[in-house]
């Protein structure tokens, strides 16, 4: 429905892809209800709710049943004091305080238990406060829970060696009972929803059928088991979610805003465009600027990775979150604090959750058949044995209840997203963005790089070096002229032009109705007649180029530059030569990228001699005199030979970098390098396409390591279970087990040094 509106909640307490999926499944049964996505690592909740159809907090409540903690994030509540929204730690199996997440004044939703009332009663997990990430683990709620199963388990062996074994059967029934509690009535929960596979539901058919079977010791170890390993799930899953957490918390909270020759200091988020900052030595900038007085070395290491402090001085801008290292600046706002660079790649990194990778989506659709097809085999084990064979029904209950206890699909599931996670967290903080688990996947099979040339390969700065003017035309009127044919251009040899006419005390002739010609130049009316910058080629077929200049600008581009010539209707008048230099890790990054057995090939629309100077000393093919719709054509070719990744500025050659495997854009932070391609790097350095191709295989390699883990350890414990090997307690420390393993790979990518040539 066109009226229909996007809402977005904070959600605590989620541990692992399955918990995603239960909230997922539950919400958007709801009427009303469509387009659900439901980010693990960055804990939040969105959905289009059509109006009249399900109220706000009837969401709530179905996720609170559930036994998570929610709350409106602060762009739906308003809250500009809330703009990260502070999202409960991590949890399983416990409760939650509720009212943290209330708005003051407020109770929890109809149907939801008092936060303040809930204990191993209340329908769901224990989550933890969002003041507990900074306390240690036995003071949170999922520590609690742990100590006292633990502490009944202790009573009850003390019992039974005070007592007898009869007596002490008793007390460790008592201890399975109090324990499962809170995990049964979640499950009852999920069962009401209409999810009667689930973690708890097994747990709960395990340790109820343990009791049975007289297995009571056991069941009640179970159950602490499974509370030991959801802490040591939700301290993993949090040490994931800390790198993308540590990237909002760069930009200080705090500024000293100067009004009317004085200085106060204002919360950072509150900054409005166009107040002026003091940020002293040592500081953090707090908002995205444009310096104005001062020169400073700038570390813009927590922005874009660059490991070098980088000279600003008046007129260059500045991001929120780097630091300013020798002398005080003072910088004007240029964007709100939700809008400023960290903000962005925040988002982009939080979004990237959602564009998900091939390897997720088939896990988790094997993972829907994987629970079921679990506890069907593990009921023919329990009934097939003693119904076909005569053999002993408590050992086959047992052994089928172990199967149970393995049925559950966390480590498979949470395999992929959180070496994702890991990957983008990583990658962020070195200036390397990547937009989602698609985009690392697509990387990581690149096996041809396309590069632009111009601010890609170069450093997009040209500089004049030689002004040729026709016979009977001055140097000066031929810089005049196309002065002002370029004079509203931002392409990288117009301002090479107005610089160099600048610097020759040239003012620009009056200049009207200029339009660019694409892959051809630049025209204008100048003084009321129309006039020309371009390509050679183009010039010499409008009649503005005569031959003699015409193997001069030969000559010049043999030597490796770009030339252009100007000319009026009819009228040459000369040729202006200019040079962009490689950057100096240009060569480096090409030997990087052959090693890799990727080949990398210039597409430049200049000319060939000039292309092939500049691919002779990189050491790579070219492509030249390349019109849009020809690099398109050559990036769909290459693509039908294999992944290819294409490298532009953001800005020109959209269509090819839309048509490529993976297209990214270089840019130091700019709106566009952030926004549109499917990566981006922040830095201006090319080595960092070869160091963003080895994250990308990092990644793909931790993620299969992370399968052949989680279904490696099922296996083993499906048949060994099977055959009696091993019980209950080791059939949950392999669930549990196998999920902390496979987070605690994935963390190992939070380490990985991209530039590391392996």
């Amino acid at each position: 429905m066109s009226d229909s509106i996007r809402r977005q909640w904070s959600v605590s307490g989620m541990d692992c892809a399955a918990c995603t999926a239960k909230v997922t499944k539950a919400v958007e049964k709801l009427p009303g209800v469509s387009e659900v996505s439901v980010a693990l690592m960055s804990e939040k909740l969105s959905l289009t709710l059509a109006p009249g159809a399900t109220a706000p907090e009837q969401i709530e409540t179905v996720v609170r049943r559930l036994g998570f903690g929610i709350a409106p994030a602060s762009s739906d509540r308003g809250n500009a004091a809330a703009a990260r929204p502070r999202p409960s730690c991590q949890g399983h199996h416990h409760d939650h305080d509720h009212s943290a997440h209330q708005p003051s004044g407020q109770e929890s939703a109809v149907g939801a238990p008092s936060a303040r009332n809930a204990g191993h009663g209340a329908p769901g997990h224990v989550h933890d406060d969002p003041a507990d990430r900074s306390t240690a683990w036995y003071r949170t709620g999922k520590g609690r829970l742990v100590l006292f199963t633990g502490v009944l388990l202790a009573l009850a062996w003390a019992f039974e060696l005070l007592t007898n074994a009869e007596y002490g059967d008793w007390a460790f029934m008592l201890a399975c009972v109090i324990g499962v509690a809170p995990v049964a009535r979640r499950a009852f929960e999920a069962l009401r929803l209409g999810q009667p596979f689930t973690i708890e539901s097994l747990m709960t058919i395990a340790a109820t059928g343990a009791l049975f079977i007289g297995a009571a010791e056991e069941a009640a170890l179970v159950v602490f088991l499974f509370a030991v390993g959801e802490v040591l799930e939700g301290v993993a899953t949090g040490k994931a979610r800390d790198g993308i957490r540590a990237l909002a918390n760069l930009v200080p909270k705090t500024a000293l805003i100067e009004e009317d020759g004085r200085t106060r200091e204002s919360p950072a988020d509150q900054l409005m465009i166009g107040q002026r900052v003091l940020v002293r030595p040592g500081d953090r900038v707090p908002a995205d600027g444009e310096i104005v007085e001062g020169v400073s070395g700038v570390d813009e290491s927590p922005v874009t990775g660059e490991s070098h402090p980088v000279t600003r001085g008046p007129g260059d801008t500045v991001f929120a979150g780097s630091i300013n290292t020798e002398a005080a600046l003072r910088v004007v706002v240029a964007k709100e604090a939700s809008d400023n660079t960290i903000a962005r790649i925040v988002r982009l990194v939080e979004e990237a959750e959602d564009a998900r990778a091939p390897t997720e989506r088939f896990i988790d659709r094997f993972s829907r058949w994987y629970m079921p097809a679990i506890v069907a085999v593990s009921a023919l084990v329990v009934l097939v044995p003693p119904l076909g064979f005569g053999l002993d029904w408590n050992t086959w209950i047992y052994r089928g209840l172990a199967l149970l206890l393995i049925g559950c699909p966390c480590a498979l599931v949470i395999s992929v997203p959180a070496s994702i996670a890991s990957a983008l967290s990583s990658g962020a903080r070195r200036g390397l963005l990547m937009k989602g688990g698609a985009v690392i996947e697509a990387a990581a099979r690149v096996e041809r790089i396309a590069f632009d040339k111009t601010g890609t390969l170069t450093h997009g700065r040209p500089r004049v070096t030689d002004i040729r003017p026709a016979e009977g035309v001055s140097e000066t009127d031929l810089l005049a002229v196309a002065a002002a044919v370029e004079s509203g251009s931002s392409h990288p040899l117009a301002q090479a032009i107005l610089r160099a006419a600048e610097d020759a005390g040239i003012t620009p002739l009056g200049a009207s109705d200029a339009r660019a010609i694409v892959g051809k130049g630049v025209e204008a009316l100048v003084d009321g007649a129309r006039a020309w910058v371009g390509a050679p080629r183009h010039a010499l077929e409008a009649g503005g180029l005569s031959a003699w200049q015409g193997e001069q600008a030969r000559t010049l581009e043999a030597e490796g530059k770009t030339v252009v010539a100007v000319f009026r209707e009819g009228e040459p008048l000369g040729l202006v030569a200019l040079r962009d230099e490689p950057r100096e890790d240009a060569a480096d990054a090409m030997r990087q990228l052959t090693a890799m057995g990727i080949a990398p090939v210039i597409l430049t629309g200049d000319n060939p001699r000039t292309a092939q100077a500049i691919a002779g000393q990189l050491g790579m093919d070219y492509r030249a005199e390349m019109m849009p719709e020809d690099k398109l054509s050559v990036i769909r070719e290459m693509g039908a030979d294999g992944g290819v990744m294409m490298i532009g500025d953001g800005i020109n050659d959209a269509p090819a970098l839309k048509q490529a495997s993976v297209g990214v854009a270089m840019g130091s932070g700019t709106d566009v390098a952030l926004e549109t391609a499917d990566a981006a790097i922040l830095r201006d350095r090319v080595v960092d396409v070869p160091a963003l191709i080895r994250l990308a295989r990092a990644t793909m390699r931790n993620i299969r390591h992370n399968v052949a883990i989680a279904l490696g350890l099922k296996a083993v414990f499906l048949v060994t279970s099977v055959l009696g090997i091993t019980g209950l307690w080791l059939a949950i420390l392999a669930d549990t087990g196998a999920t902390v393993l496979v987070t605690l790979n994935a963390l190992w990518l939070l380490r990985f040094d991209p530039d590391r040539e392996s």
